[in-house]
């Protein structure tokens, strides 16, 4: 393969259709928009979900159950996920160093699938019942951590 001779596919730059530029073109005066109407003047957006005046779908569908706008979310990270990490205190900070989180103060629950490799001292939110026992067979100690 030799860089110089790339070249795109054929037919793959093709010059767009300029539209507006007199009668000559087949796309002049009104250039493809039409006469008059809503979608003929500059700057029309559609909003999401109109459906040219029926009733959205995401209105004419009943709304059912709760949603808990206080709830807390937990990010999720397994026993096997914390093997990756070659500390021995495990925390926060080395969560986002792993990618296991995208930001610090993201709050993170230990879950148990998976076995820990050595004994760590892993802190977190909150742990599942069969994280904390395994984390304590191996010798390691669950942290939790204040809200």
């Amino acid at each position: 393969m030799d860089l110089s001779k790339l070249q795109p596919a054929p037919g793959a730059r093709e010059k767009g259709r300029r539209k507006g530029r007199g009668p000559g073109s087949g796309r002049g005066k009104t250039a493809g928009r039409g006469h008059k109407g809503q979608k003929s003047i500059a700057g029309y957006s559609r909003k999401r979900g109109f459906e040219g005046g029926q009733m959205p779908i995401h209105r004419r569908l009943p709304k059912r159950g709760f949603t808990n706008i206080f709830r807390t979310e937990f990010t999720e990270i397994n026993l096997d996920q914390l093997n990756k990490i070659p500390s021995l205190e495990i925390g926060p900070q080395h969560y986002l160093e792993a990618r296991l989180i995208k930001k610090v103060t993201e709050r993170v629950k230990i879950l148990g699938r998976g076995e820990l490799s050595s004994a760590k001292k892993v802190t977190a939110h909150k742990f599942s019942q069969s994280a904390r026992e395994k984390i304590e067979k191996v010798g390691g100690q669950a942290i939790v951590m204040g809200s």
